[in-house]
């Protein structure tokens, strides 16, 4: 169980972190604690599971990724682990999740893949159906965004 203060750490943390040279002293006094103790409680979250990374976040959009396509896979459940984990491992993949499956749809695995060029994604969804054996897939193009932004706790 979380406490109060590992409550408050995580939410602090998983905003933006300031660019400055000493980021986690500047973090530890706005919560009226020593650095040594935030990142002694940031290596306890990493290290009992609890936290999986720390790391930064590009806009992909502005570095120049600017097409991205959700992949749909209808994957037999039982190679489901299989081909989610060899999607997962392509680094053009952003998220892999598992789904249930819908009455009139039939995909269960969904990808999320960022490149330069639609032809450049469906190149990729081309390597994941070669790599996996997945046959039965459809891509959705996005066409606008309306939200982005990182999960807050």
């Amino acid at each position: 169980m979380l406490s109060k203060l590992d409550k408050t750490i995580v939410g602090l943390i998983s905003q933006d972190i300031p660019l400055v040279k000493e980021p986690f002293r500047g973090l530890a006094h706005k919560l009226g604690i020593k650095e040594e103790t935030l990142l002694g409680r940031i290596k306890f979250y990493k290290k009992n599971g609890l936290m999986r990374k720390f790391s930064a976040s590009l806009n992909h959009r502005k570095v120049g990724f600017k097409h991205n396509v959700m992949a749909v896979w209808n994957v037999p459940d039982r190679l489901i682990d299989k081909a989610g984990n060899l999607m997962a491992s392509f680094p053009e993949v952003s998220h892999c999740y598992e789904r249930r499956r819908a009455r009139d749809w039939n995909y269960n695995l969904y990808s999320m893949i960022h490149g330069r060029t639609k032809k450049e994604c469906l190149k990729t969804v081309s390597d994941i159906s070669k790599k996996t054996g997945c046959k039965d897939h459809r891509v959705l193009f996005s066409s606008r965004e309306y939200k982005k932004s990182a999960a807050r706790y």
